[in-house]
């Protein structure tokens, strides 16, 4: 599953306070322990796309959680359900919805990752980054928040809309098409515009068949 990057730095100095900070102290180091926790609390910052679409800060989060220990350190498995808000790619309007993520994650014991760097060192599919995706238990202690920010961005659309066949803004004049659907401007063609100054002017048909006439007759004339 794909991380946020940290460094061990970082993972020393949980604020053990933190609402997304959790103690498995209860949960021991035997496989096959597991216990549930429940907990209500406010979103912190980054829980979406910036400028698109996300949940509010401070705005309610209700987190549902299953710990597993596992030899090589606890497994996390959860789901957290929160109020998002944006604004409709199309449109500019205005748009929210409640949304659940699932996600699953697995914290090494500090000793265990260890082993588990020996073991991949010099592999073939070792990347750089592969160090920085592997989240840690600090003592009994991890940081939830990471996880859940990957798992409510990775379920935000990219260009949200109030409506799936929201119609947009008019070019012209922006009015929002969906509430007007007929909605159109009558413009000249820019093509014909160098031939409406060649348009006879008012009162200039009765000289143009006066003229007409008049040639008429004299090619009469000519040809007695």
């Amino acid at each position: 599953m794909r991380a946020a990057s940290g460094s061990q730095d970082t993972l020393n100095r949980l604020d053990h306070r933190d609402p997304l900070v959790f103690d498995t102290h209860e949960l021991g180091r035997r496989p096959g322990s597991m216990r549930k926790a429940s907990r209500t609390l406010q979103a912190p910052e980054g829980l979406g796309i910036a400028d698109v679409i996300g949940v509010p800060v401070k705005s309610e989060i209700t987190l549902e959680l299953r710990l597993e220990s596992v030899v090589e350190g606890v497994l996390v498995t959860g789901t957290a359900e929160a109020h998002v808000e944006g604004e409709c790619s199309r449109c500019l309007e205005p748009v929210e919805d409640d949304l659940e993520v699932d996600f699953q994650e697995l914290y090494y014991y500090p000793e265990s990752d260890e082993r588990h760097r020996a073991r991949t060192t010099g592999a073939d599919d070792l990347d750089e980054e592969s160090d920085e995706e592997i989240y840690r238990l600090e003592g009994d202690f991890f940081d939830l928040q990471p996880v859940l920010r990957d798992a409510v961005v990775l379920a935000l659309p990219l260009q949200p809309v109030c409506q799936d066949d929201c119609l947009g803004l008019c070019s012209e004049c922006g009015a929002r098409l969906s509430d007007d659907p007929a909605h159109h401007h009558d413009a000249a063609d820019p093509r014909w515009a160098a031939l409406q100054g060649l348009s006879a002017a008012p009162g200039d048909e009765g000289d143009g068949i006066k003229n007409s006439g008049t040639r008429e007759g004299l090619a009469e004339n000519q040809e007695k």
